[in-house]
């Protein structure tokens, strides 16, 4: 007998969460994607910081969600994995089509994308496929996916930052070596390197400072 894997499309609802609200007074609008093992709703602790005035932050959410302990309780989630990556970044990019489309961010004067750790892929992804306009994009603590070329990022007139701890555990010094190469390939003299004494975790001071 012999099995074969089917294809099928269908409708599917999935949350998002926000931090503060988007006002008169608002001058900077954050669309932040969170790493693997994260919910947005404690995300966006790493953004309490910011002037709540000023600042309106979206994080986005996972589809795929998993229990992280053997215990069954904490749940965490994963943008991507190597299994069917393109069909499943195909959905994430319809996910937040529909994200933009209902926050009408692309009409926002400041924006700022950022990526952590695993975030940095799908939120790579996205710009160069939909040529988003923002004014900075956020690469923290993640890896660059292959892919992408330089030609990719001609329509990106921003600022593009590498934040990285020196101590990462997930970025020994040959890979980060390769990625910050490939950033460089990227954005040339858009790009801004800024390592600090740290290890895989959200430089939440670095980000208060961004604005």
């Amino acid at each position: 007998m012999k099995s074969t894997e089917q294809e099928i499309s269908y409708p599917i609802t999935n949350s998002y969460s926000t931090l503060n609200s988007r006002t008169a007074t608002t001058k900077t609008v954050w669309f932040v994607c969170h790493g693997m093992g994260y919910l947005s709703r404690y995300f966006l602790k790493y953004f309490k910081g910011l002037p709540a005035a000023e600042n309106f932050i979206i994080a986005p959410q996972a589809h795929s969600k998993y229990y992280i302990t053997q215990e069954f309780k904490h749940v965490g989630a994963s943008w991507l994995t190597k299994e069917n990556t393109a069909a499943e970044m195909d959905n994430v990019m319809t996910y937040f089509d529909a994200i933009f489309e209902r926050e009408q961010i692309s009409n926002a004067q400041n924006l700022i994308v950022l990526g952590y750790s695993q975030g940095v892929s799908v939120a790579m992804r996205y710009l160069a496929s939909r040529k988003i306009k923002c004014s900075q994009l956020i690469m923290h603590s993640g890896s660059i996916p292959k892919e992408l070329k330089k030609e990719d990022f001609e329509f990106f007139n921003g600022k593009a930052k590498v934040i990285y701890g020196t101590t990462d555990e997930y970025l020994n010094d040959d890979r980060m070596n390769l990625e910050l190469l490939k950033a460089e390939h990227l954005f040339g003299d858009r790009l801004e390197i800024i390592p600090f004494d740290g290890v895989h975790e959200v430089n939440v001071k670095l980000i208060n400072s961004i604005v």
